[in-house]
Formats: C-alpha cells, structure tokens, sequence
C-alpha cells in the first residue's frame, strides 16, 4: 500500500493519485515510512508451565520442536512468514514481504489448519512422551509500518499486532478469534460464531470479534454481480461466438481470457455463463495459489458438483455418482479421474491419467453440450497446464468449450500456453475508457450523481481498473466520507 504524504491515507500501490484527496503519490520522503496492510495471526500455548514441571528440560524443547515445525509448516504452506517467537507464542503476519490480495484469508484458512494439524501433532506427543498440547489463537488484519526488510524484524509493535496478541489471550483453548477487519475480508469464506464485544487491555472501547468454526469453498472478496457488465460487450461476443463454434456446432474451442486483476475477467464469464442459460452444462473449477495437493483441484471443484457428489459422501459414494457421470461405456475413465480426485488409490500413468480426463469430458458433452471453467490459472501448476493442453489438442470434435481466466503472468512463465492450436484463441482485457469506468460509478451510485471533482479524482486514480472503483466508492461509503443526500452524493465535511 501506499500512504498519501498529504492525507495519510492508504491507497493501492497502482494508484498514481491519492483517491482520497488527489495528492500525488509517490512524493520525495513518502517510502521512508511505509506503511502496509497485513493481516497477524498470534498463537499461544496453554498450559506450558505445568507442562515443564513434567517433562526435563530437553524433553521440553523436543516437544516444542514438534510443535512450532508443524506450526510453521502450516503458516509457509499459506504464504505467511514466521516473524517471531516469544517464549512459546508465535507470531506470523501475512502480507510481508510479499503482499497477496487474500492475505486474510492465507492467514485464517492457516489459523485453522494449525488448529487441525495439533491433533496430529498430539498423537506423536503422547505416544512417545505422555503429554499432550493446547493452543489458542488470534487473527488480525490491519496497518503495520515495514522496517529494514534484511532484517528479521520488520514490524514495528502496533495497534493490529497488539489486538491480534489480545484476541489470542482472550480465545478459549483450541479455539480462533478474528477481528473485526479480517472478518470483513473474509466473511463469504468462512463460518463464525460472534461472542460479546471484548474488553481488551489497552482499548478504549470494546472490540467485536468472532470465533471461527469453519472454512467454506467460497472466495474471501465477492464483487458485486447485480452490477451492468460496462465495457465488455465486444469481449463478451467474442465468447458467446466461441460458444457457437463449440458446443453449438460439436466441436472442441478452447478460450483463455487474460488480464491483471481486477479488470473483471470472472465477471466476465459469469455473465457468458447467464447469457449461455440453459442451453450447455457448465462446470468450473478454480486454481489455488497455495496448499497440499492442488494440483488437481479445479478438477475435483468443477466435477463434485456435476456428479453430485456431497462434502460428507463416502468413497464409495463418491465414486459410484462419479461413474455414473461418466456412464457405463466410461468407467475405465472414470477409475483414472477417480484417482486424481482423491477417491481411489489406484496407480496410473501422465498418459492414462489426462487420457481418462478427455474422455470423461468426451462422454459429458456427448449427452449435453459442455462448458469447461478454469479460473486463476496463472496459479496452476505446469501439470495440470498440461491437462488443459491435452484436452484440447485430442479433442476429435464434440460440443466442448474448454475457458481459461488468467492473470499475464500465466504467459511469462508459459508464454506457448494453448498457442497455435486450431480451435484456441486469447482474449485480452485492457482497462476501461474513462467514459465506461464513469459509467461504472453510476451503477454503483444508483443513478445518485457524485460531486464531480470526486469523480474525476477516483476516475484519475482507478486508471480504468473497474475494481478499484467499485473498492473505493465502498471505502468512501464505509467510512462515511460519502452519503446519500437526496439525488446526489454527498461527501461528508464538504
């Protein structure tokens, strides 16, 4: 993030004006201070004196050892960097030293992995030495300033680092409490319980927090979907025109939207996918940036639905609604996808396991024509790369469109991907006129009109990027900066 030199707010780091005031950014001096939303998990063990009255000294920092490489394996799995230990209490943020937009999420999917991941850890303790462990934890999301990065410190002490400590005091054992901020950015990802407002030491006014129970398959950021789509008309007939030389005329096409994040590439196909309506199965899946074993998770995200299989199925149940997806005539495939999807230990070969993929897919749009999703590919691994390509290139027709969304670093790292082939075409986004993005604004204003020197500042600093509008009309809004005042938009203080 970027601190304005002149109103010290925080805006994203390809602004080149403040949205908040229209200063410049980026002025001589403004780095020596940088400041960074990052999101602080703070884990601590219950217990751990009565723990050392059991055990000697150097079964003690056996067991800790145990304890804090499971721990920090979980938070490097997530992206998040161990900052520090303090006695037997970890601290990790998330957001440094490199930034992620779902860092909140990293740092919470993380909080309850590590929940997890003590269970086992327990198993070994007791086993080998009769004890086992208790922790609690607190997640936190706010500003932080960002030292010398060569150092092991690069936080200075601050109010989101002190709140992430106090809601981990203030967790029961085995338990996560988040704040109030991360719960904003992650609220369509998770399940919590709220508890009372906690008086925290140190805090004026209570704090709300939440305790967290579970994680869902949904994304931590949702835009807004009742918005028009503004700008994407000719992008948009290009899809529906690919659709056509698809599943509507039983051949195999293959899409890849490519743009930087934000320009609305998944909006984009959520409204192909409306458009399409009932005329094609759609199933779609998307890329993960961390985690165990992903590298076939789209897959598996895309097909579960499709074959109705549910989250508390057996195996065995799994599998049976996955056959009969595939029919009988494809059973051999279905054993080959069923063991990529994690619902069979059967042992096959690159070939046979992309070979079974294709034609399940063939068998799929065989009794229905077939949309295939894959979202953040940039984000996939080379294998599953591979997937996508052999899908493609055996397709002998069939009424199959394979659509990839990426990001452009998708085609740094594999710049050949889907090129050359005969049905494959790209679509690159390129940012909003000024006028569409405008036009943007309008929706999320309701037809109410801003002041105009408002809108030309946000217009200046969004630079046609169509989520940073929507993302600072929010700012604006959730801190009453802006109100609604009859048939305009009012801006609180002028």
């Amino acid at each position: 993030m970027l601190l304005c030199p002149a109103c010290h707010q925080e805006n994203p780091e390809q602004f080149r004006l403040c949205g908040y005031c229209g200063a410049e950014l980026g002025q001589p001096g403004a780095a020596a201070e940088q400041r960074k939303i990052v999101t602080i998990i703070f884990c601590d063990l219950k217990g751990s004196t009565s723990l050392g009255e059991r055990l000697d000294s150097e079964a003690l920092r056996e067991v800790l050892g145990v304890y804090f490489t499971a721990m920090r394996q979980v938070i490097e799995r997530y992206g998040g960097t161990v900052e520090k230990y303090i006695g037997d209490a970890i601290m990790a943020v998330f957001g440094l030293p490199t930034l992620h937009e779902d860092d909140a999420l990293r740092a919470v999917r993380a909080a309850y992995d590590m929940e997890r991941a003590l269970k086992g850890v327990n198993v070994r303790l007791q086993a080998t030495w009769g004890v086992t462990l208790e922790n609690r934890t607190g997640v936190n999301t706010g500003q932080v300033v960002a030292g010398d990065a060569a150092t092991r410190q690069r936080l200075a002490t601050g109010d989101a680092v002190n709140v992430a400590a106090r809601l981990e005091q203030a967790a029961p054992p085995g338990e996560v409490l988040i704040g109030e901020t991360t719960f904003a950015l992650v609220k369509d990802a998770v399940s919590v319980e709220p508890v009372e407002p906690l008086e925290l030491k140190g805090k004026s006014e209570r704090i709300p927090a939440y305790r967290l129970t579970g994680i869902t398959s949904g994304e931590a950021v949702r835009r807004r979907q009742d918005l028009p789509v503004v700008g994407r008309e000719a992008e948009l007939t290009s899809l529906l025109g690919a659709y056509d030389r698809g599943p509507g005329e039983s051949e195999c096409v293959a899409v890849t939207v490519v743009g930087p994040a934000g320009l609305g590439k998944t909006r984009l196909v959520d409204e192909f996918v409306r458009r399409v309506g009932g005329r094609a199965d759609v199933v779609r899946g998307r890329c993960l940036s961390y985690g165990d074993g992903i590298t076939f998770w789209p897959l598996a995200e895309a097909l579960r639905p499709a074959a109705g299989i549910l989250p508390d199925d057996r195996e065995d149940e799994a599998r049976a609604k996955l056959f009969s997806l595939a029919g009988p005539q494809r059973e051999d495939a279905a054993l080959r996808v069923a063991s990529l999807m994690g619902l069979t230990s059967g042992s096959y070969s690159k070939d046979e396991l992309l070979w079974g993929v294709r034609a399940l897919f063939a068998a799929m749009a065989a009794r229905r024509p077939l949309v295939v999703i894959f979202d953040d590919v940039h984000w996939a691994e080379h294998l599953f790369l591979d997937l996508i390509e052999h899908v493609v290139d055996s397709s002998q027709g069939g009424p199959l469109l394979v659509v990839c969304a990426s990001r452009p670093e998708l085609l740094d790292e594999r710049s050949e991907f889907l090129a050359g082939r005969g049905n494959a075409s790209r679509l690159e986004l390129a940012e909003l006129s000024r006028a569409d993005a405008a036009a943007v604004i309008g929706a999320l204003a309701g037809g109410l009109r801003l002041p105009v020197s408002l809108e030309d500042r946000i217009l200046t600093a969004a630079g046609g990027n169509p989520l940073f509008v929507e993302q600072m009309i929010a700012t604006l809004m959730d801190a009453g900066t802006l109100y609604e005042c009859g048939v305009d938009w009012a801006v609180a203080g002028g």
